[in-house]
């Protein structure tokens, strides 16, 4: 069940001004906990590896001792001949994981553990030694990995999910996963393990869901409804509101197929030159994308490729609006909650979690998924209307100090724990 502000801030009778000076200046001692926060990172650096860093410091700065426990898969890389056949078995329950593990909670007796990706070094086994411990399990879902084989419901330039309406086994016959029958079937083989063993309805204490879209999206796939809390991402530390009007329209995120790029670059071809579009961000389509962008003559879009956080937040900070093409179920949009920070306005598809987090003609505008003729009507629109797209980013911003910072979302996240462990002694 998803609890509104006032509730939060009555819960437990701590009042918000109590909670903001607990985030800001530290907890007493004795409410402080020991988290072990567990994360496995990808080869390509996402918003994931972001929120469980400036999830950690948040933490850390509320007095609580937090014991980082994580793994990279690029370790795979190093990974030859039996070894690597060794991984696959390791994907679906790695005993060296476990063991590990479990010794890090007889050692340090933490209160709780807050995953955000065990995928796939780590492995789900890790949930059984925490049951074992009788330390509850606070899991982040970041993505639809436990519903999906690909972790995305995007499959052939579309949203997917055959997955979740017939059965996992769906995902292999596509070759979902990195385009392979094997390495799919390797997933829904985890999945469907760990499914049979109730890992996901047992041994997980809560949930954290980024979106109410998102939330539902996981009730459907059978997650525990009473389980799962809807608590977003944040942006810290705060970049401050634009001072100036913005000099271009912006994207920033993963060039990849689901992201819908393309669809910004079609859309480029039917606006004015004067209209400069900057693209930041890395991934497979890359190189694609320059070409298209090349072959097409768009001398007024610029690919600044991955940058720093710092350097990101900067270039949100000076534009007019952000474009967000996603033609995929977002579970958040850490984009969207930065550019609300910045006070910049962003014109998005009409799809999924990007309806709930921009409010059409108050913080932003809507336009039909993979339609670049309506995309390119909203920004030309948005462009010769700087008034009213003033407004909508003094909007953004109400919305960012509302709903995004650090020390709102601080409670959310405590109160989720509480809610952990008060479930789990009540189990015992």
């Amino acid at each position: 069940m998803r609890l509104s502000a006032a509730i939060w801030r009555d819960l437990g009778g701590v009042s918000e001004q109590r909670r903001t000076f607990e985030y800001n200046h530290g907890r007493t001692p004795e409410d402080s906990l020991k988290i072990v926060l567990v994360h496995n990172t990808y080869q390509q650096r996402g918003g994931e590896d972001a929120v469980f860093e400036q999830e950690r410091r948040m933490l850390e700065r509320g007095g609580h001792q937090v014991i980082p426990y994580c793994r990279t898969n690029w370790d795979a890389d190093s990974y030859t001949g039996l070894r690597r056949l060794s991984l696959a078995k390791g994907t679906i329950w790695s005993s060296d994981s476990k063991r590990e593990f479990s010794a890090l909670l007889q050692r340090e007796k933490p209160d709780l553990a807050h995953v955000h990706n065990t995928f796939v070094m780590i492995s789900p086994s890790i949930y059984s030694a925490c049951f074992e411990a009788n330390v509850p399990v606070v899991q982040t879902l970041h993505n639809y990995r436990l519903l999906c084989s690909s972790g995305t419901f995007f499959r052939d330039g579309e949203v997917c999910e055959e997955c979740v309406e017939s059965s996992l086994w769906r995902g292999v016959q596509h070759a979902c996963y990195h385009d392979s029958h094997a390495a799919t079937a390797i997933v829904a083989l985890m999945l469907t393990t760990h499914r049979l063993r109730g890992t996901w309805n047992r041994e997980i204490s809560s949930y954290i869901a980024l979106s109410e879209f998102a939330r539902n999206k996981f009730v459907q796939g059978g997650l525990p409804k009473d389980r799962i809390f809807v608590k977003p991402n944040f942006v810290s530390p705060d970049p401050g509101a634009r001072t100036g009007d913005g000099e271009y329209a912006l994207f920033v995120g993963r060039l990849s197929p689901e992201k819908g790029v393309n669809t910004i670059l079609e859309a480029w071809k039917r606006l004015p030159a004067s209209i400069p579009l900057l693209i930041i961000g890395g991934g497979p389509e890359h190189e694609n994308l320059e070409a298209q962008a090349h072959r097409s003559g768009l001398k007024n879009v610029r690919f600044k490729g991955q940058l720093a956080r710092e350097e990101t937040l900067a270039a949100i900070n000076n534009a007019r609006l952000t474009v967000i093409s996603s033609e995929w179920y977002e579970t958040f949009c850490m984009s969207i909650a930065e550019s609300f920070a910045c006070s910049t306005p962003v014109i998005c598809s009409r799809m999924g979690v990007m309806q709930e987090l921009v409010a059409d003609g108050r913080t932003g505008l809507h336009f039909t998924p993979a339609d670049p003729a309506d995309l390119a009507q909203k920004v030309e629109w948005a462009w010769s209307h700087p008034d009213e797209v003033r407004t909508m980013g003094k909007e953004a911003r109400k919305e960012y100090e509302a709903k995004y910072t650090a020390e709102i979302n601080y409670p959310l996240l405590i109160q989720i724990y509480n809610q952990a462990m008060q479930g789990r002694q009540k189990s015992l």
